[in-house]
C-alpha cells in the first residue's frame, strides 16, 4: 500500500510527428493526445500506490522451496528467462504516421553515486515488515535448566502502530510467544529487536523454527531480505525465510577457555561459545606476544596451515605449550600447500576422504577418552551427519599416534586418518579431518559431543 513517485520523459528526438496518446501504469491511467516537438522533452510527475495485493520481487526460481539439486519452477515457461518479472511496467501508446504503435518500458529507481555516476536499480516491492533472527542455532542442554535465548530482529517498511497484545511471533506449531507488553510503533525504516526465551525441558527434539510476526489484524510476516551486489550487473533482491534451529542435546565439557587460530573462515568459535566456552582468536600478533598457557585447548581453524604462512614461526611455542599439559587441535589443511609442520610427530596429510555422510564408523579404541569422557560416544552420535563426514586424512603415522576411527566409503578400503591423537609431554596433540566446520552449524548432536571429548583430553576443569 506504499507510494511511488514516478518521473516520465518523452521525447521524439527524430521529429516524426510522433504523437502520445496515452499512458499507463498500475492504477494510473491518462490519456494525453500531445504531438511531441521535435527533440525536446514532455516530462511530468504521477504518483502511484502499490495493490496490498500485489506479490513481492521476488526471483521465479525462489517462489518455491528449492529441492536437493534444483531449483522448484511450476511454470516451465518462465525457464531461461534471464532476469525477473519487473514489479512495475508502464505502457506508452505512440501514433506515427498515422500508425499506432505501443512501447512497453520497466520503471527503474534512478540515482546519483559519487563514485559511478548515475546508477538505474529495479525497483523492489517488499512486504511490510521484514523479520530476522539470531542466533541461527540454539543449544539447550538437557543437564541445565536455565533458559536460553534469541532475537526476531523486525525491519519495518512503512509506519507500524501495533498494541501490546497484537505483536507475536508464532515459533513453529508449538509455541506462540508474546512479543511486547506494552503499545507503540515501529517507525518506517526503523529496527525493533525482541527477545524470546525457550525453556530446555519445553523442546525434545531438533525443532527448526521460522518465526513470524503479526502486527495488528494484518497478514503474517515471515520474509527476511539479501541483496546480491555486483558493480557490472543490476542488484539482485531476493527474499528468505530465516530460521532458528532449536538443538537439545545431553553435553558435557570440561576445560573453559580456547584460543582459535583463524583459517580460511568457519563458524566454529561461534559454535564453541554456544556450547559453553570462552573463545579468543588468535591472530599472529596474538600467537606471538600471548602467554598459551592460558588456555585449556587451541584449536586451528579450517585450512589454517593453507592461508597463514606464519604458522611455522610459531611451531616450537605451540609444541612447548602442549609439552607443558596444553591440549592443541589441529582441522585439516589441503595436502598441496601445507605451510608449516603440524605436530610434535611426524605425519602426512594426504588427499583421502569419506563422502558417504552415512558411513559406517568403527571404534578401533573404544576404551580411549576421548569417546568416553564427559560425553559417552556411541553409533547414535554419527547419526545425521551432513554432507560428508572426513576430508584430507592423517597418513603414514609416527607410532606415537592412536588412530581412533576407521571409515570408508562404499566400495573404497578403510580408513583410520579421520582422527589421531598423540600424547606429547604433559599434553595433547589432535589431527582431525572431521569435518566439523558443516556439522556444527547444522546442529549435529554428536559432532558437539565429540569435539567436547578432545577439548577435554587434558582434563583440567569441569563446567
Amino acid at each position: 500500500g506504499d507510494s511511488l513517485r514516478l518521473n516520465f520523459s518523452i521525447n521524439d528526438r527524430l521529429g516524426v510527428g510522433a504523437k502520445l496518446e496515452f499512458v499507463r501504469v498500475e492504477n494510473f491511467d491518462s490519456s494525453f493526445r500531445v504531438t511531441l516537438a521535435p527533440n525536446r522533452n514532455v516530462n511530468f510527475t504521477k504518483t502511484i500506490k502499490a495493490a496490498p495485493s500485489m506479490p513481492v520481487s521476488q526471483p521465479y526460481w525462489l517462489q518455491k522451496p528449492m529441492e536437493e539439486g534444483h531449483f522448484n519452477v511450476s511454470n516451465q515457461q518462465l525457464i531461461g528467462q534471464p532476469d525477473i518479472e519487473p514489479s512495475f511496467k508502464a505502457l506508452f501508446d505512440l501514433t506515427i504516421a498515422g500508425q499506432e504503435f505501443f512501447f512497453e518500458k520497466i520503471v527503474k529507481y534512478k540515482y546519483v553515486d559519487q563514485v559511478r555516476g548515475e546508477q538505474n536499480q529495479p525497483v523492489t516491492v517488499v512486504p511490510r515488515a521484514l523479520v530476522y533472527t539470531n542466533p541461527e542455532l540454539v543449544l539447550l542442554k538437557k543437564t541445565e535448566n536455565e533458559k536460553k535465548s534469541f532475537a526476531i530482529q523486525i525491519v519495518a517498511n512503512t509506519n507500524i502502530d501495533y498494541k501490546k497484545e497484537q505483536v507475536y511471533a508464532e515459533i513453529g506449531t508449538k509455541h506462540v510467544v508474546s512479543l511486547k507488553d506494552s503499545s507503540g510503533r515501529v517507525a518506517k525504516n526503523a529496527t525493533q529487536q525482541f527477545q524470546v526465551s525457550v525453556d530446555p525441558k519445553s523442546i525434545d527434539d531438533i525443532e527448526k523454527v521460522i518465526p513470524s510476526v503479526r502486527f495488528d489484524s494484518s497478514a503474517l510476516n515471515y520474509m527476511a531480505l539479501a541483496t546480491v551486489k555486483y558493480e557490472h550487473i543490476p542488484f539482485i533482491n531476493y527474499f528468505y525465510t530465516d530460521w532458528v534451529k532449536l538443538v537439545p542435546i545431553n553435553l558435557k565439557i570440561y576445560n573453559k577457555r580456547i584460543g582459535y587460530i583463524v583459517g580460511a573462515g568457519d563458524k566454529i568459535p561461534e559454535a564453541l561459545e554456544e556450547m559453553g566456552y570462552d573463545v579468543t582468536l588468535l591472530t599472529e600478533k596474538e600467537l606471538a606476544r600471548n602467554n598459551l598457557q592460558q588456555y585449556d585447548a587451541i584449536i586451528t581453524g579450517v585450512r589454517a596451515f593453507n592461508t597463514n604462512d606464519w604458522m611455522n614461526k610459531y611451531y616450537d611455542k605451540l609444541m612447548k605449550y602442549v609439552e607443558n599439559g596444553g591440549n592443541y587441535i589441529v582441522q585439516y589443511s589441503q595436502a598441496n600447500n601445507i605451510r608449516g609442520k603440524m605436530g610434535p610427530y611426524n605425519f602426512s596429510v594426504v588427499n583421502k576422504r569419506i563422502t558417504d555422510e552415512n558411513a559406517k564408523v568403527t571404534f578401533l579404541k573404544p576404551e580411549h577418552p576421548v569417546l568416553n569422557f564427559p560425553n559417552k560416544i556411541t553409533q547414535d552420535d554419527f547419526k545425521d551427519w551432513v554432507q560428508e563426514r572426513s576430508i584430507y586424512h592423517a597418513d603414514r603415522l609416527d607410532s606415537n599416534f592412536q588412530t581412533i576411527l576407521r571409515m570408508n566409503d562404499p566400495g573404497e578400503q578403510p580408513d583410520d586418518g579421520a582422527l589421531v591423537i598423540a600424547k606429547y609431554g604433559k599434553g595433547y596433540f589432535t589431527y582431525t579431518s572431521l569435518v566439523f566446520f558443516r556439522q556444527l552449524p547444522s546442529g549435529v548432536p554428536g559432532a558437539y559431543r565429540l569435539l567436547a571429548n578432545i577439548i577435554a583430553l587434558n582434563r583440567k576443569k569441569e563446567l
